[in-house]
């Protein structure tokens, strides 16, 4: 029977053939936690006998308290620290970038599967690879057994056809799918990405749609890998892991949707809810406080450069806060002017890391106050104050509303 690529990418690892809806133990490539999750990872490592199956596929990452506010999160920092240090297994450090990130940059291949103990793991379906998220129980069990447990997921063939407008992009292409979905409509399924726009995004765009299906509660979304997914890997070191992975001709799935990303509009999330979304138009001169260019969806240097091609030469009325996702991506925007760029026009460059996104660092908003954040949710709370209101949009809508200091659209700037 022919498969889809979760179904591929399982059966190879569980080293039998398997179909939606059963139940396979599975191998792991690689395993990763970050400092929120880390904690409770390592304390279940230790009660499982302390010793991981693959220091080498195994890494901790300090993102989210970046730098550490509170001495609890330096506490919990110091213990992820020594117990990569005792298991020898990979560590990246405070600064180092957000881990869905630094594991695109790093450590994802198309064809394996990779857990994390973070929901949005699921960005790296964009490489060809099964990523998705689990608890902190299941993951410290994956890195001391080298195995997990997976339901087979059912898949959702998304296909995109059509050429993205200017001013466009993937941000609000997942945007747009996650309100036909719902918050709950694609629970546990694959979403695999089909047609001529996703065939035409650059990865920094894949990224994007693979790491917000989650938004609508599904297990791991998928591209097809092709050339665009080989010059990637050839960038980053890994030319030699680049191999086809896409689904059978007659896969089965059990729903298809079709969206044309020609007749898109430039999408907003409004609070409280990813799938409350509207076109742009529908919210110009909406008052907005506080932008955030930041997050593991979108502050990657593609990202940034999109940003600073609409705010060069010009001065923000808003708050500003701009967080590359990597020290690589920082780097990057240092060396080709980007970061030069925002300060000039009076935003604030924090260290790479989650940021505002999380709610637990500088930049919390007031009371009543409407932050526009390039980030993946909005739930009352998430930017810090369950007082505050936040919204989400690509960096492009982001940047040209921290010029015009109310909700803009981007295709006024490019």
């Amino acid at each position: 029977m022919d498969k889809t690529i979760s179904e591929k990418i399982i059966s190879e690892h569980a080293s039998k053939e398997v179909s939606a809806g059963q139940i396979a133990i599975t191998r792991v490539d690689s395993c990763f936690a970050h400092d929120a999750s880390g904690p409770m990872v390592v304390s279940r490592i230790m009660e499982l006998g302390g010793k991981l199956f693959d220091p080498k596929h195994t890494i901790f990452f300090i993102d989210h308290a970046v730098p550490s506010p509170r001495f609890e999160n330096s506490n919990d920092q110091a213990k992820l620290r020594k117990f990569a240090m005792d298991s020898g297994c990979h560590f990246s450090d405070s600064g180092g970038g957000i881990c869905h990130q630094v594991m695109a940059e790093r450590y994802i291949n198309p064809g394996e599967i990779v857990i994390g103990s973070d929901s949005h793991s699921v960005m790296g379906g964009a490489l060809g690879a099964f990523s998705t998220g689990m608890g902190a129980t299941d993951v410290a069990a994956a890195m001391v057994l080298g195995k997990t447990w997976l339901k087979v997921p059912e898949s959702f063939k998304v296909i995109i056809r059509g050429k993205l407008s200017r001013g466009v992009y993937s941000k609000d292409v997942i945007l747009n799918l996650v309100s036909m979905l719902g918050s709950d409509g694609a629970d546990y399924k694959a979403i695999e990405f089909h047609g001529s726009a996703v065939q035409s995004m650059a990865m920094n765009e894949r990224l994007t749609l693979s790491n917000m299906v989650v938004e609508a509660g599904a297990k791991v979304g998928l591209a097809f890998t092709d050339d665009i997914t080989s010059e990637f890997l050839k960038n980053a070191g890994r030319g030699d892991k680049a191999i086809e992975i896409r689904a059978d001709d007659d896969a089965e799935y059990e729903r298809t949707i079709e969206m044309d990303g020609s007749n898109l509009s430039p999408a907003v999330s409004l609070p409280h809810s990813v799938d409350n979304v509207k076109p742009v138009e529908d919210l110009l001169g909406e008052r907005i406080d506080a932008v955030f260019i930041g997050s593991c969806t979108n502050a990657r240097l593609e990202d940034l450069r999109v940003a600073a091609d609409i705010i060069r030469d010009k001065e923000i009325k808003t708050r500003l806060i701009v967080t590359p996702a990597s020290r690589q991506v920082y780097r990057d925007a240092v060396k080709t002017g980007l970061i030069e760029i925002f300060l000039q026009a009076g935003a604030v460059v924090t260290p790479a890391g989650c940021g505002m996104c999380f709610g637990a660092l500088g930049g919390i908003p007031a009371d009543n106050e409407r932050v526009l954040t390039t980030t993946n949710r909005n739930f009352k709370g998430r930017t810090g104050n369950p007082k505050a209101f936040t919204y989400l949009a690509s960096p492009a809508t982001a940047a040209a509303t921290a010029v015009e200091g109310v909700i803009a659209d981007p295709r006024e700037f490019t």
